[in-house]
């Protein structure tokens, strides 16, 4: 009972280093046998002797002699294999440095075989671990299909790494995401038509972790994961599958058959803004029909994309409006000034409702200032410029056309506070500013104005109702 009470103690001591230890007879590992799993009722016994060799093979380990830690790990491997879970960590090093040394074929063979088999022992004997569960463990044997099988063993790692990334979330290994997307991509690539849901699935599970990954505080390895993020974004993006008439092949039947799964026809509608293919009647139907279940500012303003698209554009502001009050419940303000804009450009370009344009436009300039963020509102400003410029106030005698002259003055107004606040729309301002700049009323036309003198102060009626300067 003493002897056993001792071994519980050391293996707890993270396996101390004993230096009066026996060393292992020395076997040849390209000769050594296979070791048969034990059965599932078996528990192999830690014996004194496995402490012994978990101590030395670790202490090799430690110290990078990878040759000399083989004999005593090969030993608990196969005896005691619920000794420690050192033996599989340091076994993955171990054997990849056996591996990298040797030029035998066979003993290549036989160390990559081990590599991917140890994964399936360290399951039976410590997939219940709480940092380092079955879902962990099935990551790193995805890992080692790959590392030391190519692209020979594909779908078999494909399996390992999507159960490891489905299981361990936001906690996933980053290499194993983005080994993931690697490997699909290559199974696409052999199979287009098969394997083509198969790849996005596996493309948007790994981008989508890695996004949380990456915005998650307090994470160190956050710019990393947001770099490889990036990468397997242009992975996705190169492979051909994200094009909008392939996604239409895979996802239509998917819809129709889905209209009442909310949680896919979100995934779905997510993915078609993902890869800008939001002009397709099957991203259309997802959202109407998530709408429909539960309304959301996404699916509303998906809706309105669809309105557009069939030509109701009051019906596409309508759903515009439903999608800025379902943003701002959930306080995302940059999709609401997102929205209030594009209400801005159907109201004026589409129904010629120029006061309602203006409104929208004021609007998403309000809330991106809200927000402390400049880029938006340019567009916005040149909005209402435009509308300004498409107005006619008065009557188109003599004095009216003069007078209608006057809505140059404030467009030209929004042109540059357009780029004032906003110099990504600077080129665009500077052009309309020229065009409209030409008909400004003349000298000789000012004179039937109220105050005709140039820098005095001229107040633009109607709807408009504005101050502006007379030039």
């Amino acid at each position: 009972m003493k002897i056993k009470t001792l071994l519980v103690m050391a293996l707890a001591a993270a396996v101390p280093a004993i230096a009066c230890a026996k060393k292992p007879k020395k076997a040849d590992p390209v000769k050594q046998e296979e070791v048969k799993a034990a059965e599932p009722d078996e528990i192999p016994t830690i014996t004194e002797e496995c402490v012994v060799n978990v101590s030395l093979f670790h202490e090799s380990v430690k110290n990078k002699q990878y040759a000399d830690a083989y004999e005593p790990w090969w030993e608990v491997y196969t005896t005691c294999p619920n000794a420690n879970k050192s033996i599989y960590s340091d076994g993955a090093k171990i054997v990849e440095a056996l591996y990298q040394a040797t030029s035998d074929p066979a003993e290549k063979e036989r160390l990559a075989k081990l590599a991917v088999e140890m994964n399936d022992k360290r399951i039976k004997y410590f997939g219940d671990d709480k940092k380092y569960p079955t879902a962990y463990i099935l990551g790193e044997k995805g890992l080692a299909y790959v590392d030391f099988y190519g692209d020979t063993k594909l779908a078999e790692a494909r399996e390992c790494l999507q159960q490891s990334a489905a299981g361990m979330g936001p906690n996933s290994k980053i290499m194993v995401l983005v080994k993931l997307v690697d490997v699909s991509y290559a199974l696409y690539k052999q199979d287009p038509n098969g394997r083509a849901e198969q790849f996005i699935a596996d493309y948007e599970l790994a981008s989508n972790l890695l996004a949380e990954q990456a915005s998650a505080q307090n994470n160190k390895n956050a710019e990393i994961a947001a770099k490889q993020k990036d990468y397997v974004d242009n992975i996705f993006a190169i492979s051909g599958a994200a094009d909008c008439s392939k996604l239409d092949e895979i996802y239509a039947a998917v819809v129709q058959g889905n209209l009442t799964n909310l949680d896919m026809l979100q995934k779905i509608a997510k993915l078609y803004r993902r890869v800008r293919c939001t002009e397709s009647d099957v991203y259309f139907a997802a959202c109407e029909a998530a709408h429909k279940l539960q309304p959301t500012d996404e699916s509303a303003a998906g809706c309105a994309s669809m309105a557009a698209k069939k030509g109701d554009y009051e019906q596409a502001v309508a759903y515009y409006d439903q999608a800025i009050k379902l943003a701002m419940v959930e306080d995302e303000m940059e999709d609401v000034a997102d929205y209030q804009y594009n209400a801005a450009f159907y109201c004026y370009n589409n129904l010629k409702k120029y006061p309602e344009a203006r409104k929208y436009a004021e609007n998403s300039i309000s809330t991106l200032e809200g927000i402390g963020q400049k880029k938006g509102q340019g567009r916005c400003y040149i909005i209402i410029g435009m509308a300004y410029a498409s107005t006619q106030l008065f009557e188109n005698d003599n004095k009216g056309r003069i007078l209608n002259k006057t809505v140059y003055w404030v467009a030209v107004d929004q042109f540059k506070k357009a780029k004032q606040v906003d110099p990504s729309v600077e080129a665009q301002a500077n052009e309309f500013i020229n065009s409209y700049s030409k008909y400004f009323p003349t000298k000789e036309e000012r004179f039937d104005l109220p105050n005709e003198f140039s820098g005095s102060t001229y107040h633009v009626g109607g709807w408009i109702n504005r101050d502006t300067t007379i030039r």
